[in-house]
């Protein structure tokens, strides 16, 4: 028989540690049978990897929210119908490294507003329609020490992913109260986590938290 996919997404503020539990987690999966892809937005397409390129990298200011909107949901698009939706069809999991609740933290919260959530809402409609993820997990992490974790990442980095950490502080303390909010609102699919923990702390949690919601062994 074959197994049922499930969406899993990954959620948070800069320096979280969400992409590495993504990550452990994915590698868990695989050594209990159970087939799955890690992905990302932006990024998890080659042509979404272009688009990746334009968003994260360069000036904070080079385009206004509304632009940027439309960019995230050009490449959850893309995304979407070439990879997830196969993935999922296939009975594969897909643990994806942000989603839409990305786009309302950053473009609704993090500019205070600019973009009106009716826009959000209809770009939603547009390019995603009535799909939802099975589960989503934020990890809520205080902004000064994950601006500190991310730049001191950044340093390593031959392309400067720093786009939004450039920011400032209080656009990212308005980011993380978007995703408690956005966890507020919809607790059957939200479970928000503290990542002021360490990596295998919070792995134990993660396989927790899955295993009990898809019923693994």
């Amino acid at each position: 028989m074959q197994q049922k996919g499930r969406f899993i997404t990954f959620e948070g503020g800069e320096g979280t540690g969400k992409s590495t539990q993504l990550r452990l987690l994915a590698d868990y999966l695989e050594q209990a049978g159970i087939a799955n892809i890690a992905s990302k937005e932006p990024g998890g397409t080659e042509i979404g990897q272009e688009l990746r390129r334009l968003l994260v990298t360069g000036d904070k200011d080079k385009f206004d929210a509304v632009a940027e909107c439309l960019l995230y949901y050009a490449d959850r698009r893309i995304h979407l119908t070439s990879k997830v939706w196969p993935a999922l069809e296939k009975g594969s999991w897909v643990l994806s490294d942000r989603f839409a609740d990305s786009t309302v933290a950053y473009q609704y919260y993090g500019y205070d507003k600019k973009v009106p959530y009716e826009t959000l809402d209809a770009l939603y409609e547009i390019a995603v329609g009535g799909f939802k993820p099975d589960l989503t997990l934020i990890f809520d992490l205080d902004p000064e020490i994950g601006l500190a974790r991310s730049f001191k990442k950044a340093e390593g980095m031959a392309v400067k992913e720093t786009r939004h950490e450039s920011r400032g502080l209080d656009f990212h303390k308005r980011l993380r109260c978007g995703f408690l909010e956005i966890a507020l609102k919809e607790p059957e699919r939200c479970v928000v986590i503290d990542a002021n923990k360490s990596i295998e702390e919070l792995h134990r949690e993660v396989v927790r938290i899955v295993s009990e919601r898809f019923g693994l062994g």
